[in-house]
């Protein structure tokens, strides 16, 4: 074959790309574009030849209309090939992030008269490393109901409920103390759904101000804001087709409710700094420690946002309420720390086995599985023996059935709990967390939520 011949059939060997292509002229328009190109942006040739490549609002792109320059882009200026890992927008508002290569295109003297672009898409991935991490998480979930662990019988009256609610698409809000295993049975709610294959993207919005966490849900294109110098997905983007689990819902801000009220609706949402909507088809699954109805009460939560997320409501029992499943947790999670330390520890002594029963278990599931950790270090032998265990363990009561005269009115064991962890931390609120096995914005919490004066208690060290 010829150059001529060559040149005939130029179109159709760029359409036999797989990779996008699109030519664009020294003023910026679009000059030709290919069909794997179309496929990935959505916009047919003939809606977009002649219209600039800004179009494509490249976040990381050095292309800078000034009128009055010979050129609009540093790239012809530079004269050295781009390429970058970037986000473009399609034509139906939806981030693509791919990988772009651009040159100039030269004539016989050197003078360039136009530029090639090529787009490798890596939405699958990106789709493929969330998957990774989703897969990391769930290294310590094969036992169980996807990973929940228990045979009581409360346990599997949630699990059915679970098995129940996976096969419906409707919101789902699950109520438990900390460390109950809220997100696990998120988790498990997404593997045993029709959106199984699809993403399971989850976020803490306790952690977060306002304004990142509104940034964290929807996204923000490029200076949407100082600090805003790139284009962001969003978790209700990532989590399109799938499930989106936000935990502590009852720490949202009531403008982010309005915002999250208006994507159960319509299921469609605007980017920080963007107008154009949208679309996102992802199920909800909320969960909180809080009492959602008193802060209805006090003006702290809408209450037509929470009609709508407790469609499917599931009440995670605590660990003092189905103490019989203590002993198959124990015999779990020391099998797998066995595995992972090669440590021959078998399991508890009799004085231990009794003091796990007895204890209440404030932090719960979570607590529980830190406490062995942290007796797992120090013993030596094949057995954990009572000596081996975190100190609070001791210092908090035995569990009382209600009402009992010995448990102090007022004092609930998970107050007490949490002031003995930092009276012994001298007030350090993240080494209080790791004893009692909770996350530190969990800790932070329930200080304000029993009014502790931290200053007292480090005073009082």
């Amino acid at each position: 074959m010829n150059e001529h011949e060559i040149n005939q059939q130029w179109r159709r060997i760029v359409n036999t790309m797989n990779e996008g292509l699109m030519l664009v002229g020294t003023d910026g328009s679009i000059v030709m574009v290919n069909k794997a190109f179309e496929e990935m942006t959505g916009y047919r040739a003939e809606e977009i030849l002649g219209r600039p490549c800004t179009l494509l609002q490249c976040d990381v792109c050095e292309d800078n209309h000034r009128p009055g320059d010979a050129f609009w882009c540093t790239l012809f200026e530079k004269k050295t090939d781009i390429r970058c890992h970037c986000g473009i927008k399609k034509k139906d508002g939806s981030l693509l992030p791919v990988l772009k290569n651009a040159a100039l295109l030269e004539d016989d003297h050197g003078d360039p008269f136009g530029a090639v672009e090529t787009f490798t898409d890596l939405s699958e991935l990106d789709a493929m490393d969330r998957k990774v991490h989703e897969l990391a998480l769930q290294l310590d979930a094969e036992d169980g109901f996807h990973g929940i662990l228990g045979h009581s019988a409360r346990m599997q009256q949630l699990f059915e409920i679970c098995r129940k609610a996976a096969q419906s698409d409707a919101p789902v809000l699950i109520f438990g103390e900390s460390g109950t295993g809220k997100e696990l049975v998120a988790r498990a709610i997404h593997e045993a759904g029709a959106r199984q294959n699809g993403p399971f993207v989850e976020l803490n919005c306790a952690a977060l101000n306002e304004s990142l966490l509104e940034s964290e849900l929807f996204g923000h294109i490029k200076g949407a804001f100082t600090g805003a110098y790139r284009h962001r997905q969003g978790r209700f983007e990532a989590a399109h087709g799938g499930d989106i689990f936000l935990d502590e819902i009852g720490d949202v801000p009531l403008s982010i409710q309005v915002k999250l009220l208006r994507v159960l609706e319509t299921k469609a949402f605007e980017r920080v700094g963007d107008q154009t909507p949208v679309s996102v088809d992802v199920r909800f699954i909320t969960a909180t420690n809080k009492n959602l109805e008193q802060m209805i009460a006090r003006g702290e939560f809408r209450q037509d946002f929470f009609f709508r997320i407790n469609v499917i409501p599931i009440h995670l029992p605590p660990l003092r309420e189905r103490k019989d499943d203590i002993p198959l947790l124990v015999s779990t999670f020391i099998n797998r720390l066995s595995n992972r330390s090669q440590k021959p520890i078998t399991g508890l002594s009799a004085d231990a086995m009794a003091r796990f029963m007895e204890y209440d278990w404030p932090g719960n599931v979570r607590e529980l599985k830190s406490a062995l950790e942290y007796a797992f270090v120090l013993a030596e032998e094949d057995t954990i023996q009572a000596g081996h265990l975190p100190r609070h363990l001791f210092s908090a009561p035995p569990s009382q059935p209600p009402g009992n005269a010995q448990q102090p009115p007022g004092e609930p064991p998970e107050k007490q709990a949490l002031m003995d962890a930092l009276t012994r931390t001298r007030g350090n609120q993240s080494q209080a967390a790791r004893i009692l096995g909770i996350n530190r914005v969990t800790v932070w919490n329930r200080i304000k939520k029993y009014g502790i004066d931290i200053h007292t208690v480090k005073r009082g060290a």
